[in-house]
């Protein structure tokens, strides 16, 4: 696999001033050459796999795949993998916040900004998922844009005209230093190119398309956040995944650090680490998956428990409980429900303490499902113990 090559280059740039908050020192720290990288064309390099590899990636493939067409026609629980993958994509980046909050957030409360944040890499992740079928840049851009929009306007949804760099003070100290800008689209056209294949196993090529995006590093920021949601859209592309979204991230945050080690070797030339690390937080997260999942049924048999007779309008309010973290009764109305019932089933709720009355967000009363984010702040938790 080719390996990343550098240029040295000097900082500051010639004519820019010297941070006059700086003291000497760290003037003098952050100042001088460094490498900048220049990320070599993988589009038409052949992909060889070790046997083992191979295996390991055909069968967690097939797993998924079979996973998957258990639920033809839409998973009942996608909605909350898809937050799960958001939060945990979020966490690895030091984004953190519990269920209960990035689920009002999602619904207008911008009182927590780790949430909002969080909020926002879920509507890219579902932006990503809509795009599956163009996966081009301008399809990376509207991911972007969809994620930044609120924190960070100037910015989102288009491409860095500046340097950036990763870890450090300045390219000087930084552990690592991403290709000029002006490379960046031509770099872009490149890896769409390349995931436009089909003669690489689906986990093997978002694995690798991954580990090339973050070399890239096409934005000034949340390029760890949109390059993990492309990688859920290279496997819906690929037809691994039609009706959920495997929260792979969950599986990553069991080991960051192994994560992060397997970037930098993918940039020695080795796409084997990153492989792995990809097969095994698949394999992780989906064990997990399977303990949310039954937390889940348990939070509909809780609900169904609480009425005599398992009506039309309780089932529907059912679903809406184990598909979303907190809605509104006027969100229970567009199922079906009249909001005379709606309120009267949620009062009941309330009272058993399935449910929690948040009060008012954007003019709309809105319940929280106190068992489904404590069942998701359990899976959070879960996806953080270490080896």
């Amino acid at each position: 696999w080719p390996v990343v090559q550098y240029t040295e280059r000097s900082w500051p740039p010639l004519g820019e001033p010297a941070d006059p908050l700086w003291s000497n020192r760290r003037r003098k720290a952050n100042k001088g050459a460094y490498p900048q990288a220049v990320v070599p064309k993988i589009a038409n390099i052949k992909v060889e796999l070790a046997a083992d590899v191979t295996t390991m990636v055909q069968t967690v493939n097939d797993d998924l795949t079979r996973f998957d067409a258990q639920y033809e026609g839409g998973a009942p629980f996608s909605a909350v993998l898809l937050r799960s993958e958001s939060s945990a994509s979020s966490e690895i980046e030091h984004l953190t916040a519990n269920a209960r909050r990035i689920a009002l957030a999602r619904l207008g409360d911008g009182t927590r900004r780790n949430a909002s944040l969080i909020a926002r890499n879920t509507m890219a992740l579902e932006a990503a998922l809509q795009l599956a079928n163009q996966l081009d840049v301008d399809a990376m851009l509207k991911m972007h844009h969809a994620l930044l929009k609120d924190s960070d306007p100037d910015h989102a949804g288009r491409l860095r005209e500046e340097a950036v760099w990763i870890g450090g003070q300045s390219p000087v100290t930084a552990m690592f230093v991403p290709p000029e800008h002006s490379t960046v689209p031509d770099a872009l056209e490149d890896l769409v190119a390349f995931m436009q294949r089909t003669d690489i196993p689906a986990m093997a090529q978002a694995a690798i398309a991954h580990a090339q995006f973050e070399t890239i590093h096409p934005f000034t920021d949340g390029n760890g956040r949109t390059g993990r949601a492309l990688v859920s859209a290279i496997l819906r592309s690929r037809g691994t995944t039609q009706n959920f979204t495997v929260p792979l991230s969950s599986g990553l945050l069991t080991n960051t650090n192994d994560y992060f080690d397997a970037l930098n070797q993918y940039r020695q030339g080795n796409i084997a680490p990153i492989i792995d690390q990809f097969v095994a937080a698949t394999q992780s997260s989906m064990g997990n998956v399977q303990v949310l999942l039954n937390d889940i049924e348990t939070v509909r048999d809780e609900i169904f428990a609480t009425a005599q007779r398992r009506t039309k309008n309780l089932e529907i309010v059912a679903r809406l409980c184990t598909t979303e973290p907190a809605f509104t009764a006027r969100m229970a109305q567009e199922h079906g429900v009249s909001l005379s019932t709606a309120y009267k089933i949620l009062g009941r709720l309330v009272e058993q303490g399935i449910l929690r009355s948040e009060g008012k967000i954007a003019g709309q009363s809105v319940w929280s499902v106190r068992v489904l984010t404590d069942a998701l702040d359990a899976f959070a938790e879960r996806a953080r113990r270490r080896h």
